[in-house]
Order: C-alpha cells, then sequence, then structure tokens
C-alpha cells in the first residue's frame, strides 16, 4: 500500500500492559504519578489499568483508585481492561467511559490466559459489550498471539481475522492485534494487515507489538506503509506477558514517537516528556529504561552536564 498516515494516535498502556508483568508491587501513588506524566505529555489514550482478579494479576490491585486519583485531562480517553460483567460494573462504578476486552486468536492461549475457549470468551464479552453499548461506554477489542503463539507455534491470518471479525461484530470500535510473543517480521505483518483489510476497514485496525526479537518497531514501520494509524505502546519499553514465558516488553513509547517525528507525522506528544516519564518510573522499579531512544537522549544529557 506504502501510504503512510499524516497523522498517527498512540495508545499508551504502559500502566497497564507494563505493569502487570512486575514482580514488585507498584503503589497507586506512583501509577497515579505515571497516568499523569504521561497525558502531561500529550498521550491521548493512556490505559490506567485493569478490573481483573488481583488473584492473578496483583500489580493491577487498586485500578479503581488510581482510576478515581489521576487528573483527568480533557480530551483524554483513560481505559481500562475488563474480563467479564463483574469486571465491567466495577470499572464504571469508579466513572470508567472506556473498557478493553480481551481475546485470543489461539485456542491453547485463551485457555491458559483466562480458562475459556475463544467460542466461550467472545459469549462472555457479549452482555459486557451489551451493557456497554447501554452505558454510552466506548469498547476496543484486543486480540492476542496475531503472529505466534508461545503453544501452538505459527497462526492462521484467518483465524486471527475470524477474532477480530467477531469482536467487531459485537461492537468494539477497534481491534488492536497483539505480536504477544514478539516474533512477528514486517513482511507477515503487510500480509496480516491486507488479510484483514478485506473485512474491516483499516482505520478501525491498532498495532501492538512486543520487541522479543527485535522487530517491532520494524513491525510498527510495515504497518504505516499499510496505513495503520494507531499504535499501543508503553513507556520505557515496559511489560511482557504473564502468560507467555520470555515474552519482552511492547516497542518503547519513546521510540515510536521518535520514528514518526522523524518522518513528520503528527502526534501531539511531546518526546522528551515521555521520556521523562520513562524515567520516573524506572527509577520506582529500580532499572533502566528499555527505550533506545531514552537511553541515548539521556546519555546527550549527561554530556552535556
Amino acid at each position: 500500500m506504502n501510504h503512510y498516515p499524516g497523522q498517527v494516535r498512540l495508545v499508551e498502556v504502559g500502566p497497564r500492559d507494563g505493569l502487570q508483568n512486575e514482580k514488585q508491587a507498584i503503589s497507586v501513588a506512583d501509577r497515579i504519578a505515571l497516568c499523569d506524566a504521561l497525558t502531561d505529555a500529550g498521550l491521548p489514550y493512556v490505559e490506567v489499568g485493569s478490573f481483573v482478579s488481583p488473584k492473578w494479576v496483583p500489580q493491577m490491585a487498586g485500578t479503581a483508585e488510581v482510576l478515581a486519583g489521576i487528573r483527568q485531562r480533557p480530551g483524554v480517553t483513560y481505559g481500562v481492561l475488563v474480563p467479564n460483567l463483574q469486571g465491567f460494573e466495577a470499572a464504571v462504578a469508579t466513572g470508567a467511559r472506556e473498557i478493553a476486552v480481551f481475546a485470543a486468536a489461539s485456542e491453547t492461549f485463551s485457555q491458559r490466559n483466562i480458562n475459556c475457549s475463544i467460542g466461550q470468551s467472545l459469549e462472555r464479552f457479549a452482555p459486557v459489550i451489551e451493557a456497554a453499548r447501554l452505558r454510552g461506554v466506548q469498547v476496543r477489542g484486543y486480540v492476542s498471539c496475531v503472529l505466534g503463539c508461545p503453544y501452538e507455534g505459527e497462526i492462521s491470518p484467518d483465524q486471527v481475522a475470524q477474532v477480530a471479525e467477531a469482536l467487531s461484530d459485537l461492537g468494539c470500535y477497534e481491534i488492536s492485534l497483539g505480536d504477544t510473543i514478539g516474533r512477528g517480521t514486517p513482511g507477515k505483518v503487510r500480509a496480516l494487515w491486507n488479510r484483514l483489510a478485506r473485512r474491516l476497514p483499516r482505520s478501525s485496525l491498532a498495532g501492538h507489538f512486543h520487541d522479543t526479537y527485535g522487530q517491532a518497531l520494524a513491525n510498527v514501520y510495515a504497518s504505516l506503509q499499510e496505513g495503520i494509524a494507531v499504535f499501543d505502546s508503553s513507556v520505557a519499553g515496559l511489560g511482557g506477558c504473564p502468560y507467555a514465558k520470555g515474552a519482552s516488553g511492547n516497542v518503547a513509547t519513546e521510540d515510536v514517537l521518535y520514528l514518526l517525528h522523524g518522518m513528520d507525522i503528527e502526534t501531539g506528544v511531546d518526546l522528551a516528556r515521555v521520556a521523562e516519564a520513562g524515567n520516573g518510573i524506572c527509577a520506582v522499579l529500580g532499572r533502566e529504561t528499555g527505550s533506545r531512544v531514552g537511553k541515548a537522549m539521556a546519555t546527550r544529557a549527561a554530556r552535556r552536564e
């Protein structure tokens, strides 16, 4: 296709997907500070957390408190992941106006992740999405393992398309396709977008790339060539998946911004402030940023000092 969008929207998943795989607990105050720093940088969408049981994902305990404590800026979308109707009710009780639901393109991954088949997961989400429609709450859909599964290996693009179409038919306004184990390459990414574009508009699709094999940024670029204009990213490259051993973090927001700004693609986001946010959360976690751009900017700043 080779048609680059003039403007790109980034969905910042660091506070949810980025932190959910951490071994240490992160305080509600630190999570609020991270969300506020990200929106202060101009990010238009921040996924604040998830209303899953703390028994399964303890790092996401206190999401209601985080959602209540952030400075909600006009024009910014604050999303939360919900696994079922109970999670939806808890989310809307705290004022959530956008939720996300999570399906898989792999039967085995679906069983390991949410303890049901793909078909059963879609049946479970149907009343959630209908309840959201009745209350004027937007719903975004995730499809994981679209370019490979830790249990099944290769995943058919047709299988991905079926799940994505099903979520769209249920009422998801946007479908984010996740390379959960980070095994995708640009050629396969472009082929997948072309397969899905037969049935779904490209404007309703988003890319979610992990960087396990160092291909995430290349896959973003390949997606841009296919006219995809929405990407999930995580500040400082935080992330992983508790159900995909060895999967590394999401593509770093800083790195995506550097690529996009270098192509004169508008984002409305301040790269320097995102890097500051990344440094802040990494200080809390006691580690270096996983963003190459973030590291380069820190090195350059240290030399100036």
